[in-house]
């Protein structure tokens, strides 16, 4: 029979006021990662566009460090896509192709969904309240969603220009410029997304990774310019919008997985392999019988949750204690971890 300690529940905080100056080596049980990999070229295709946003070994285990870490990649990101607007602008006054004006005009708006994200990093700062009990973090995954929506408008603007390609065939003019315009876009946006993504991993972001993947999305539209333009030269015209009707299914398709992977987020969903190392941690705690009630949830890219821990029959000083350590080894196995609720309970 489990009875509740008197007055004894302990929070295990790890966020914006801590003093953790532990830097162990984190490398036990880090790189078990429960992820069911596709095999072959659809795997490869799957972890090109939809990444996992896991919790790495070299995770940043402040939640300000984290933070700033985010809106560092945004601000650069941003910076890299403005440039490559600007280059591609100027193979459109050279050129003076509408096409291209119109792939233009589209990195630049794409290039401003980095925005609804800096600010809901910039919220998730902000200390929890009466009303946001919680705090702000949630905040980011609802910026992912809208994030998600724009990289689904876009396929729907793609295919659609693609199908009036079709329907009505307009000569591209200017072949070499488009091929050059194309080719800064497909750069600017793969480097673009190769950073987000690698950042928005280690920060354990699923919305940055979700920009990350948009990013590269664009890229290949910009890269199916590129395609198009090759199979006008070689004397198929519509290897333009065909191509085009390729990309906005692939990229339908593998949106599939990011809406997956902020809907989980929004619905409290967490992997499964972090709530296995929470347990291992907490059990392994010298004067821990067993753990019950075991909760994780992500609140943007910080981790909270509660546990009951069920302890020997102790005096309260060393359950104390034991609490203590418990915490000590949970912050050690999951860095990302900012507030923990740990309930003791004795077994007579």
């Amino acid at each position: 029979m489990s009875r509740p300690h008197q007055e004894s529940t302990h929070t295990h905080g790890h966020g914006h006021d801590h003093d953790h100056d532990h830097h162990h080596d984190h490398d036990h049980d880090h790189h078990h990662h429960d992820h069911h990999h596709h095999s072959g070229f659809k795997g490869w295709l799957f972890e090109l566009f939809v990444p996992h946003t896991h919790d790495a070994a070299d995770s940043i285990d402040d939640a300000m460090e984290a933070s700033t870490e985010g809106i560092r990649a945004l601000k650069i990101s941003m910076f890299v896509l403005l440039a490559t607007t600007v280059l591609q602008f100027l193979v459109v006054l050279f050129s003076s192709s509408v096409a291209l004006l119109a792939d233009t005009i589209h990195n630049f708006s794409d290039a401003l969904t980095a925005v609804p994200l800096w600010v809901a990093f910039i919220l998730g700062r902000r200390a929890a309240n009466r009303r946001y009990t919680y705090g702000y973090g949630r905040a980011e995954d609802l910026a992912g969603l809208f994030i998600v929506a724009v990289v689904a408008l876009s396929a729907v603007v793609a295919g659609w220009q693609s199908v009036d390609r079709l329907i009505h065939p307009q000569p591209l003019q200017n072949l070499g410029w488009v091929m050059a315009a194309g080719l800064i876009g497909f750069a600017g946006n793969e480097a673009v997304a190769i950073y987000r993504i690698r950042v928005g991993r280690r920060i354990g972001s699923a919305a940055l990774v979700a920009d990350g993947v948009h990013a590269r999305t664009d890229g290949f539209t910009s890269l199916a310019v590129v395609i198009g333009a090759v199979g006008v030269m070689l004397g198929f015209p519509l290897a333009d919008p065909i191509v085009g009707l390729v990309i906005s299914a692939a990229i339908m398709v593998l949106l599939w997985g990011t809406v997956r992977s902020i809907g989980r987020r929004l619905m409290d969903g967490i992997e499964p392999d972090l709530v296995s190392r929470a347990q291992l941690a907490l059990e392994e705690t010298p004067g821990v019988l067993a753990v019950g009630n075991l909760q994780l949830r992500w609140s943007g890219h910080r981790l909270q949750g509660s546990a009951r821990i069920e302890l020997a029959d102790t005096e309260l000083s060393q359950a104390e204690e034991i609490l203590d350590r418990a915490g000590h080894r949970l912050r050690h196995a999951l860095p990302k971890l900012d507030h923990m609720l740990l309930a003791p309970a004795t077994r007579r």
